[in-house]
Parts: C-alpha cells; structure tokens; sequence
C-alpha cells in the first residue's frame, strides 16, 4: 500500500512529465481523480442539491466504507 498525498494546488505542482515532484502521484492518476471530482461536482449541481456539505460528507462515508468492504473481501480471497 501506499500513502496519498494531497495535491498542494495547481502553482505548487512540478512534474517531470511521469509525476508530479511535489506530491509524488503520477499524472495519470491527477488525473483520473480530477475527472472523478469533476463528475461528482456536476451532478451535484445538475440536480442542485442546496445542501452541498451534506451531499460530499454522505460521498465521503460511502466511499470510505466501500474501499475498507473491497480491502476485506480482497484479503479473505473473496474479490471479484
């Protein structure tokens, strides 16, 4: 396993074309994670939800509880 690092913002990032120097995480996977967070983002506001800290707290715990599942079935052997 490894550690993530937050991104410290778009000016603090230095890359070398692979990773970034500054957090550590390849580009490729910036990436992806800035297309999901960008996803989440418009469906909130396609559905405008009015209560945007319940809807990313709610996102948070869900998420949370299904890597910790995956993490569980994956060591039991149980993974899909």
């Amino acid at each position: 396993m490894s550690i993530f690092k937050p991104c410290q913002g778009k000016n603090a990032c230095r890359d070398n074309g692979e990773v970034c120097l500054t957090c550590g995480r390849s580009l490729s996977e910036i990436e992806q994670l800035r297309r999901l967070m960008k996803d989440i983002s418009s469906m909130a506001l396609e559905y405008e939800y009015e209560n945007i800290e319940e809807f990313v707290q709610y996102f948070a715990r869900k998420v949370e509880k299904t890597i910790r599942h995956e993490r569980t079935e994956k060591s039991n052997g149980l993974s899909r």
